[in-house]
């Protein structure tokens, strides 16, 4: 993760209340969106002052941020897909065990994630994605068709802000 994104994100949240919504239901939802990704249906997921932290980007807040934010990845990497591997709920909060999967130039590349996610009714209010980003690092660095595919996307104008 972005030591920076840490830094400037309070991961130290307050007890949370009892689980108001489904987390099966949630889950559901969210495995439907990773199977045809797109920024749009964002909505489908996140309250509009939605906090997200993950690793090889800024920290975004407010949907309108984590759509322009996965524009950018979804331009980069347009194939990319997950499945979701099993999840926890316990309070308001959910961890869902998955796996991300997208072409990086002329390579295909495959990395476990968790993401942390606090739930204001059926809406995620705060995910906090955690995976290792050295598959995709390796990849983008030894293939000059993935530079070019980043810099089109203008993924990397925005993370280096």
């Amino acid at each position: 993760m972005n030591p920076s994104a840490i830094q400037q994100h309070d991961v130290r949240s307050a007890p949370l209340p009892p689980m108001a919504a489904d987390p099966a239901a949630f889950v559901a939802k969210f495995t439907a969106f990773w199977a045809a990704p797109s920024a749009d249906r964002m909505v489908e997921l996140l309250t509009e002052d939605v906090v997200l932290v993950q690793p090889l980007s800024p920290v975004t807040r407010g949907l309108a941020a984590g759509q322009a934010a996965f524009a950018q990845i979804f331009r980069w990497v347009p194939d990319m897909r997950a499945e979701v591997d099993d999840w926890c709920a316990r309070d308001a909060r959910l961890f869902i065990d998955f796996r991300l999967m997208g072409s990086f130039g002329r390579r295909r590349v495959e990395w476990p994630a968790v993401d942390r996610i606090s739930l204001r009714g059926s809406f995620a209010s705060e995910r906090i994605s955690y995976f290792d980003p050295k598959p995709i690092l390796q990849t983008v660095a030894t293939d000059p068709t993935a530079w070019l595919k980043a810099l089109r996307s203008g993924l990397w104008r925005s993370a280096i802000r």
